[in-house]
């Protein structure tokens, strides 16, 4: 087994484009829930909103790359007004639940063949990052250093999804310190406390929703920008994943969803990469790589469990700050 061969393809997650849309989607998680108290576990659907309006943009209506991802997160902002206005009176579970069934509803409707001309349906979309790489000013060529070594055109979706994480993390830091953070914040913890202190507690939630689902649809556009758009991509556990990386940092920070996603993902690739080999050196019990690959699901499963029993608050998580986690 190539130990070190598994360690350097691992480290190589830790700048690739599905950790930084891991992370935006986690931020804005971070905003839903860490600061509103909003319950949504439909992530999934707003970041494939990002994703397919990007992509339709350009393929369907010609639009320039830029202009398409402006589609994806005014789609997202749609989203979050049609789920918002008649769902955030919900509390708790009951929100959780609509928020999850809208996401797949969207899913299905990727899905269907009713709009295949546009979503390509289960085939998905694709050949349509052709103008976004002609505006890449980076050589062709192959540039960094193992495990860090890639094409120009992987590192030019890296620099612009890097950019992206460094503008919204300081976007939302500034937010969260501001004034209208700290109603939010309040919202959070007796809504009808602020309420009675006069505040439109009704609007407060509906911004929150919309913030964080355009940071949302921008890791589905940092996606996009990477690789194929599918329906198969967005699917619940997608929301479970983001979850769990917002949960293993800390929900009610601004960096903590960032370092969960990374620590999330890189250890998804290393044991991804590590169970396959063990099984292929016969030391799993009989299994074929293909069921175990599996195991680290199973693990995530587990370790999301841990983490919400001994350390709910996060690795940068202050325990005192969410009153759901005394």
């Amino acid at each position: 087994m190539d130990f070190l061969g598994i360690l350097n393809s691992t480290a190589g997650f830790i700048l690739a484009p599905v950790t930084i849309a891991y992370a935006l989607a986690a931020l804005g998680l971070a905003v839903h829930f860490g600061f509103a108290g909003l319950l949504n576990m439909g992530m999934a659907g707003f970041m494939a909103l990002g994703a397919y309006g990007y992509a339709i943009g350009i393929l369907s209506f010609g639009l320039p790359w830029y202009l398409a991802a402006l589609v994806g997160l005014g789609a997202a902002v749609i989203f979050a007004l049609i789920l918002g206005i008649p769902t955030l009176r919900l509390r708790g579970d009951y929100l959780a639940i609509v928020t999850i069934a809208s996401a797949e509803i969207l899913r299905l409707l990727f899905l269907t063949k009713v709009f295949d001309e546009y979503t390509g349906s289960a085939d998905g979309l694709f050949s349509y990052n052709g103008e976004f790489q002609e505006s890449n000013p980076i050589p062709a060529g192959t540039y960094g250093f193992p495990p860090f070594e890639d094409t120009a055109a992987m590192w030019w979706v890296r620099i612009v999804g890097i950019i992206i994480l460094a503008v919204a993390t300081f976007a939302v830091w500034r937010l969260v310190n501001s004034p209208w953070g700290r109603v939010l914040k309040g919202i959070r913890e007796d809504e009808d406390a602020i309420r009675s202190l006069g505040k439109n507690v009704f609007t407060y939630k509906m911004q929150a929703l919309i913030i964080g689902g355009v940071l949302g649809a921008m890791g589905g556009l940092v996606l996009a920008m990477s690789s194929n758009v599918n329906q198969g991509q967005y699917v619940t556990s997608l929301t479970f994943f983001i979850w769990t990386a917002l949960l293993l940092g800390g929900a009610a920070t601004v960096f903590g969803p960032l370092v969960g996603s990374l620590i999330f993902w890189v250890l998804q690739a290393f044991l991804g990469l590590l169970f396959p080999a063990l099984a292929e050196q016969g030391l799993l019990f009989g299994l074929s790589s293909i069921q175990a690959a599996q195991i680290k699901f199973i693990i995530v499963g587990v370790a999301l469990v841990l983490i919400v029993v001994f350390r709910p608050q996060g690795i940068f998580g202050n325990k005192k700050e969410l009153t759901f986690v005394r």
